[in-house]
């Protein structure tokens, strides 16, 4: 068997309540369009890997016999983007209608973070490296 932690996950499956407004704040908030949809999914590519936002129906399939957590169940993860100017970056998320989580604040591991959530409740986090 090949050694698995020398690889790179190149696809994350998220699963959505609301294919249409998850679909629709990946496109204004990233500037993405998908690279493929159906009525149960949409994929979108970001520099190295891929998100693919799938209906709850269609994910009970692809995981069983596991469940899906509902959102009410609180968040397990968050992704993180190093950028230049998390201010900038909050201000323009903020004029797209997107609510923070928190920030920007300075962190004592020597980052400046902000955080949002998608519509299913996946948490993003924009992160600059400070000092």
């Amino acid at each position: 068997m090949e050694n698995l932690g020398t690889m790179n996950v190149n696809v994350i499956t998220l699963f959505v309540e609301d294919l249409h407004a998850s679909k629709s704040f990946y496109q204004e908030v990233f500037s993405l369009s998908p690279v493929y949809e159906d009525e149960n999914s949409a994929v979108f590519n970001f520099a190295n890997m891929s998100i693919n936002l799938l209906v709850i129906p269609a994910a009970v399939g692809l995981i069983a016999p596991e469940t899906v957590a509902s959102r009410e169940a609180g968040s397990r993860f968050q992704f993180t983007i190093r950028i230049e100017d998390v201010d900038a970056v909050s201000d323009e998320l903020k004029a797209h209608g997107v609510a923070l989580l928190n920030g920007p604040m300075n962190r004592p591991w020597g980052v400046r973070t902000a955080s949002f959530a998608d519509p299913s409740g996946h948490i993003w986090e924009i992160a600059q490296q400070i000092g």
